[in-house]
């Protein structure tokens, strides 16, 4: 995927992914059921993608205003390292986060899916949104996914940042190794 140098750049910076969920990692839906439960469909490509990104180095934040359980035990499965739930205030989490974290914005990337996610995607460093995201995220987007949320677009992203990094080959070196013996 060919992006710009400038924008290249902006990716190679970052050493922290933050993600809204509802919208980002998954596609935006809303189960729940007669007893209250709420059920969330999340992606398995997007979790490799996490797996791999956190593994290569680059930490990772979810700040959702919502609160739910399977979010939590999602985070925890894919190796989130700081957890906002119930966040109506995302820029004051976002904050928080940069003082926890010791890092700058600059190096922190936000990714989000409607304007509640403006206020963090204007203090850091790279902007990303889906491609269904209102026309005022879209506006002050770095980079839109190419694909939507809940459909691998949390992988795209991941993939973008390790490429940048240039730590995509050492990731994809014990898929290949494992082929190669098998064969």
């Amino acid at each position: 995927m060919a992006i710009s140098e400038a924008l290249n750049q902006r990716f190679k910076n970052i050493k922290l992914l933050i993600l809204d969920v509802d919208g980002v990692m998954t596609d935006g839906g809303l189960t729940i059921g007669d007893d209250g439960q709420e059920y969330k469909t999340f992606h398995a490509h997007d979790g490799l993608g996490m797996k791999l990104l956190k593994a290569s180095g680059v930490s990772m934040a979810i700040i959702t205003g919502r609160t739910s359980n399977v979010v939590k035990k999602r985070a925890e499965s894919t190796g989130v390292a700081h957890f906002y739930q119930g966040a109506e205030d995302k820029l004051a989490a976002f904050q928080d986060l940069m003082h926890s974290s010791g890092l700058t914005p600059s190096q922190c990337a936000f990714m989000g899916d409607d304007v509640v996610d403006l206020p963090p995607m204007l203090h850091c460093g790279l902007a990303i949104a889906v491609p269904d995201s209102p026309d005022l995220l879209l506006k002050h987007a770095h980079y839109v996914t190419k694909k939507a949320g809940g459909r691998g677009a949390v992988r795209e992203v991941c993939e973008l940042i390790m490429h940048a990094q240039n730590t995509w080959e050492a990731q994809m070196a014990q898929f290949l190794t494992q082929a190669s013996i098998a064969n």
